[in-house]
This record gives structure tokens, sequence and C-alpha cells, in this order.
């Protein structure tokens, strides 16, 4: 079988299929042959692991994930993909298509009835559009995964893993360093894909905590006060926080004097350790 990066061999088997790209599921197939194998490779397919992948294409990086991981799992929306899966990847015997909506399945269930006995981390060429929905889900689900690797506009990559504290930093980037470590990969030009997006994109990896190092004391509250203060991050938070949380002057000058930190701050000025401090004094009040 010819390589699926092959463009003309794609081509060939869209046409054969009648598939046309959707423009609304953001569809771009990687047609670069390094990349794959290297998402791969980095994104912990190996023995003793189970792959769960979100979005197939015509199942490039499927393909390479399976030469590598003990079972790969893979989500599918576009049901018009599979008569393509089906050939594009016949004779692998420990993939397994499911035909649904990632944002919505059930994934703690199918982590837990797919997976048994393996350590499962998460692989996927994201489509622009869900990339931090999709990521966000993935962690607040808080899945027995010790990593997500995903391809992403290189924008938001460099968002996603910027340093918390840093004017690159927003809400997802707190998010995301809450739950794990984030990484930069590596970048993969638009030429890469077919068809190619007017952007490039990134390689990136999130390592999660085996378990939660922060000692936040309400999480609910934190990520509240996170959303709230990046909102309006040009902003003192004080103000912001003012508002957000309906209540007065003098009890927010109180609960930012017992986390020493000076009220006139704004919310991209601080690092996560200040975060949490902050976030603790007011889970005191």
């Amino acid at each position: 079988m010819p390589e699926l990066t092959d463009i003309h061999y794609v081509r060939n088997i869209m046409e054969k299929h009648g598939f046309h790209v959707s423009k609304s599921l953001g569809q771009n197939f990687l047609i670069n042959p390094t990349v794959c194998p290297r998402i791969a490779e980095l994104g912990n397919a190996k023995p003793g692991f189970g792959i769960l992948e979100i979005g197939t294409g015509v199942g490039v990086l499927t393909k390479e994930l399976a030469k590598r991981a003990d079972k790969v799992v893979a989500i599918e929306l576009d049901q018009k993909l599979f008569p393509i899966l089906e050939e594009t990847l016949a004779g692998f015997e420990n993939i397994k298509i499911i035909h649904g909506d990632a944002m919505q399945y059930d994934l703690k269930k199918l982590i837990a009835e797919e997976f048994q006995g393996l350590q499962v981390a998460v692989c996927a060429n994201l489509p622009y559009y869900i990339t931090s929905p999709m990521i966000m889900r993935l962690l607040e689900e808080k899945l027995d995964i010790t990593s997500i690797t995903v391809m992403v506009q290189k924008e938001a990559a460099q968002r996603i893993c910027a340093s918390v504290g840093s004017r690159e930093s927003g809400a997802v980037t707190v998010a995301v360093a809450y739950h794990g470590e984030a990484m930069k990969l590596f970048d993969v030009s638009r030429g890469s894909f077919l068809p190619a997006p007017n952007v490039d994109s990134c390689v990136m990896q999130i390592a999660l905590y085996p378990e939660n190092p922060w000692n936040v004391q309400d999480e609910d509250l934190f990520f509240r006060m996170v959303r709230s203060g990046f909102s309006q991050r040009r902003k003192q938070l004080a103000g912001v926080l003012c508002n957000a949380f309906a209540i007065s002057k003098s009890e927010i000058s109180e609960i930012f004097e017992t986390s020493g930190i000076v009220p006139s701050v704004r919310i991209e000025a601080l690092t996560m350790p200040e975060l949490v401090r902050l976030s603790n004094a007011f889970s005191q009040f």
C-alpha cells in the first residue's frame, strides 16, 4: 500500500470513496511523512501503552501509533471517513475506530473498558476550532492518562506553553499548568497538510501530574478567580475581583493583604504559586 502521506494516493482514495474535505470540521490531512512518526515516538506510543486518538483523518497518525503501542482507540466524528479507514488501516488488529464526538463522549468509561492493564496517553491532530475546549475537557475530566500530545495552531501552542506570570499567558495557560507541565515539541509548516491551512502548527505535549502539587483549597473558586481576572487582564486585579465576587473594597484589600499580593497587580503578572496563595486567601474569607 502506498504511504498515507502520498498526496496522489490520498486524493485518489478520497475520490474513490466520494469524500470531500469538510471545512466545518476543520479537516486538514497530513502529507508530510516525517511528522506522524515523530508524534508517535514522542507521544508515548510504545509497548505497555494504549493510545486514545481524537480524530483520525485518513489514518496516517493512527497507523504510526498502532505500529508502536499495544492498542489504539480513535474517536472520529465524520462517518464518511470510515470506508477510507477500512482500506488504509487494513491489517491492523490493535486499532478500534469509534464513531462519536470526543467533546461529548464518555471518555472515562471508554478508557476503563478499552485499556485495561495498559497505561494510557492521548495523541491527536486537533482541528483548530476545538483546541482549547478539547484540551480543557481532557484535563477537567481527570482521566487516567499520563500525557496529552497534540498538534495545534502554533499561536495556540505558544499561549498554552507560556510561563504562568508572563504576558503571553492566559486562563488556559493557568489551567494547563494546574494539571501538568506543557512543552512545545516541534513546529509543523502549513505545507505539511492537504489542504494547506493559513497558519503553521506546532506539536505540544502536556505531561500530567500523577498527584496535583498545588494544594488549592477550593478548585472551583480558583478557576472562577482565574477566568474573571483574565476576562479583564489589563485591569487591576483587585477591582476586577471586587465586581466578579460582589465584595467590598475593604474585604478585597484584606484578602490581598492575607495573601501578600499587591492589589494593583494585573493577573497576567502573577505566578502559579501566587495565584494559589490568593485563591486560598479567598477560600478562608
